[in-house]
């Protein structure tokens, strides 16, 4: 039984780019990983006795060497290039937050014949959307709010006049 077999793929990940760092620190952790995510990594490296606190930073100690299969290096031999480009570049990998591709609107489908519909200057109700598409009125709200909002990034606002009907639109620009 391997001494990584208790780990999850998170914690062997952080203990082996810790042993690449000089000081070895385990941040930067995964972009990926959220606050929550993180403490509890943290949480069971610490528990499992392969990490401990220095200073304000959790760092890899001894044991977390040696489940990651690796040995300390030694601070007064000069660093191997090689490693110490690769561990760089590993980190910026890690650090980067890549944007995510801005998703395409296809022509002839019912997602871009709405896209048209609140674009035009009167905008649209949900009532003329339902009528054009065959969709429920809670699908027009989610597509509004989900897909329209959230995954294509569209600034869609919506007015009510006293007495009328609501009235959604794409503000121009977006």
């Amino acid at each position: 039984m391997t001494a990584t077999s208790n780990l999850s793929e998170t914690q062997i990940e952080v203990l082996t780019q810790a042993t690449y760092r000089p000081s070895g620190s385990i941040e930067p952790m995964p972009a990926r990983l959220n606050r929550l995510l993180r403490a509890k990594v943290t949480a069971g490296l610490l528990a499992r006795g392969l990490i401990c606190a220095e200073g304000d930073e959790y760092v890899i100690n001894d044991a977390g060497y040696a489940a990651v299969g690796r040995t300390r290096r030694d601070p007064a031999v000069a660093p191997d290039p090689e490693t110490e480009a690769a561990a760089a570049v590993t980190e910026a990998a890690v650090a980067q937050d890549k944007p995510a591709a801005k998703p395409t609107i296809r022509s002839n489908t019912k997602q871009a014949q709405v896209i048209a519909m609140l674009s035009s200057p009167s905008g649209a109700t949900i009532a003329d959307i339902c009528a054009a598409t065959g969709w429920q009125v809670h699908s027009v709200r989610g597509a509004i709010a989900g897909n329209f909002k959230k995954k294509l990034g569209l600034a869609i606002t919506s007015t009510k006049e006293t007495g009328a009907v609501r009235v959604y639109r794409v503000n121009p620009g977006s």
